[in-house]
Order: structure tokens, then sequence, then C-alpha cells
């Protein structure tokens, strides 16, 4: 099981494009309050407009809440700050939590320190920032699931003719 877990997000269309990504690949989407948009706003489901449907997604109040449900095993936190990178991560696990903090100022610093050894980057050249959120999400959802074997997700595809 693949969790994706969202801090503060703030932008709705990156909300919106998470939130296909999860449908598509079966992950749960964890949004934690307070959030910079009413979720069902329509620039959001607009995003996964004919994908909400299948969006298992689960609202809290703030990161105590959410932790308080969800434990904290197997998480990882996506941080333009971690020292090393998501290639040397091991998501392999049947269960595996990524954390991602809001556009505008990434996750508190308390988080990271209280997790240092579980933050991780995607690399990416000195004078850029960082990636979009969305690209992000997909980025390392698509690594833990690959590092899983796909699980319930379609290996092939088929081509006109065949």
């Amino acid at each position: 099981m693949l969790d994706i877990v969202l801090v503060e997000p703030e932008i709705p269309h990156n909300t919106g494009a998470i939130a296909r990504t999860c449908a598509a690949t079966g992950a749960r989407l964890h949004l934690i309050e307070p959030l910079g948009f009413d979720i069902s706003d329509k620039a959001v489901k607009r995003c996964g407009l004919d994908y909400w449907y299948l969006v298992d997604l689960h609202v809290h109040h703030n990161l105590d809440a959410y932790f308080a449900e969800n434990g904290d095993a197997d998480l990882f936190l996506a941080t333009t700050k971690a020292p090393r990178s998501y290639a040397e991560a091991d998501f392999s696990g049947t269960h595996v939590a990524l954390m991602f903090g809001k556009e505008t100022a990434g996750l508190p610093e308390w988080l990271r320190e209280k997790y240092r050894e579980r933050c991780i980057r995607i690399p990416m050249i000195s004078d850029a920032r960082s990636l979009n959120l969305s690209n992000s999400v997909a980025i390392l959802a698509y690594e833990a699931l690959r590092q899983q074997g796909f699980p319930g997700l379609l290996g092939t595809g088929s081509m006109r003719g065949e």
C-alpha cells in the first residue's frame, strides 16, 4: 500500500493532479489541514474529474491527528533539504508513506529534524529551487511502486492491431 501525504497543500491544481496520480495507482491520499482551498472546489475536481471517485481520500485536521491515526512506520519525507537521493531509499516494504510539504514552504523544520534519516530528495541542478509538487509526487510514487513490483497495476497495454 502506498500513502501520499500532503501537508497543508495550497494550490488546488497540484492537489487535483496528485489525486489523479493516486487514483491511477491505487495510492491513498492524505490531506493535512489547513488547506489553501476547498476540496469541493471545481479547480481541484477539474484536474481529476473522471477519476475522483477512485481516490481514497483522508483529511486530517493537523499532523498530530495524522500520526495518531497512521503512525510513522515506513514514512519518507520529500524535501529539497535532504542530504540523500530518493534512489537510496528502500521502498520495497508492503506499506510506504511519502510525505510532501506545502508548495511555498515545504515541510516544517521540526518535522525534518525529527525524521532526518527518512528525508529524501529528487536530484536537480543547484540553480533550481524545486520541482512542481505534483511532478515530485509522481516521481516518488512510481519509484516506490516500481520497487514493490507495481502491485495491482496493469503491466502491459494493447497496441492497435495486436
